[in-house]
């Protein structure tokens, strides 16, 4: 948007009418295990070595993917806990791309050494996500294990020679707010393709992360610099894809400043943001836990809509019956929050639930959203008009 350059993936963001969501399919986040070989303190689902591993068998995650693939599911990204635990990742990546899905890997990258890397690659895996939270000092704090960087940085090294589409998850923190140019260093140095900055949500072992929570202060400090570096990077080279993820003021921020730099792109940028439409949660995103239990996003793992193992996938997403996914795709009637009398309410749709849930209040205010009540008053009421 900044730059006004487009990505094969925008095709999913943007190339449909705003709020026409009754047609599209949702973009499948399964988690297809609880285990993982780190304990990072941001973790949404609270993975670790010891966690409890009840998922799904080979047989019932063929039959999900078989359901996904018939109910016309564009993309299915696979997660954790850590994937590559679990001893059929490579079965599985493989059969849901012949069955027509756009398969993507979300992994912290230390289990991926050359022989792993030329596996996956042979599964025809679109791109793999492999996360860091600041170089090594920083990062291994945050994750829990001394040399965590290093392998991670060695696994994304191994993905790009084996010919993968590589990039770096990044999620900010008050205690990593200091680590993005290193990051932006990192990743062009590597070649990456792509980097993406994801917002703090506090659910699962980050709930407990007081600490982790960055104040408004700091994530707009942040996205002013990552808007600096993508600019930089991009007028240097054929940059890669910045991305920010799971916080939808960030759109309203980046017209704004825009708008005050004089981007001859900051209308166009908006009218791509209002076709995006904003959060997706129980419309164009939703979530397989390890159980089978069905939720409206991976953050939100304290609402359940129903389990595959019970019912397919296929019918639990279209059921009219079900009330929070009716009232998630007519949230406007709902939210009883700022975000109503929000100018950017049609690019944001009232932010990320699952945060405002974990708040105390499902409908109310998304607590992360840092744009001021004057950033966010619709331009006629700035004006004095009526």
């Amino acid at each position: 948007m900044l730059l006004g350059r487009s990505e094969p993936s925008d095709r999913l963001r943007y190339a449909r009418p705003a709020g026409q969501g009754g047609g599209r399919k949702p973009v499948v986040v399964w988690n297809c295990g609880r285990r993982c070989n780190l304990a990072c303190a941001h973790c949404y689902s609270a993975s670790d070595c010891f966690a409890n591993d009840v998922g799904l068998s080979t047989c019932q995650a063929r039959a999900m993917i078989d359901d996904l693939a018939a109910f016309g599911a564009p993309v299915l990204l696979f997660s954790g806990g850590e994937p590559l635990v679990r001893g059929d990742l490579d079965e599985l990546i493989g059969y849901a791309g012949q069955k027509g899905l756009r398969t993507v890997l979300s992994t912290n990258g230390t289990l991926i050494d050359s022989e792993t890397a030329g596996r996956l690659a042979r599964t025809g895996l679109a791109y793999a996500g492999i996360s860091l939270d600041g170089l090594a000092e920083i990062n291994d704090h945050i994750r829990g294990q001394a040399g965590a960087f290093d392998m991670a940085v060695a696994g994304m090294r191994n993905c790009l020679v084996a010919g993968l589409k590589v990039g770096l998850r990044f999620t900010m923190n008050s205690i990593n707010a200091g680590e993005i140019h290193g990051m932006f260093a990192l990743a062009e140095r590597m070649g990456l393709h792509r980097i993406c900055f994801y917002h703090l949500v506090r659910t699962g072992r980050a709930a407990g992360a007081a600490d982790l929570t960055p104040t408004n202060r700091q994530t707009r400090q942040a996205l002013d610099t990552i808007i600096d570096l993508t600019a930089r990077s991009n007028r240097a080279r054929d940059g890669m894809e910045v991305l920010t993820v799971d916080n939808h003021a960030d759109g309203g921020y980046l017209y704004l400043r825009m708008l005050a730099e004089g981007n001859p792109l900051a209308r166009r940028t908006l009218e791509l943001l209002n076709a995006n439409g904003g959060n997706a949660s129980g419309v164009g995103i939703g979530c397989i836990s390890w159980d089978g239990k069905v939720h409206p996003d991976q953050f939100w793992r304290s609402r359940v809509l129903g389990n595959i193992t019970e019912r397919p996938f296929s019918q639990i997403w279209p059921d009219a019956g079900c009330e929070l996914l009716a009232k998630l795709r007519d949230r406007r009637r709902h939210l009883h929050c700022r975000c109503l009398n929000c100018r950017f309410l049609d690019a944001c749709n009232g932010n990320l639930r699952a945060r405002a849930d974990a708040a105390g209040d499902m409908w109310g205010d998304d607590p992360a959203c840092y744009l001021t009540d004057e950033e966010i008053r619709p331009v006629a009421a700035k004006a004095g008009q009526t």
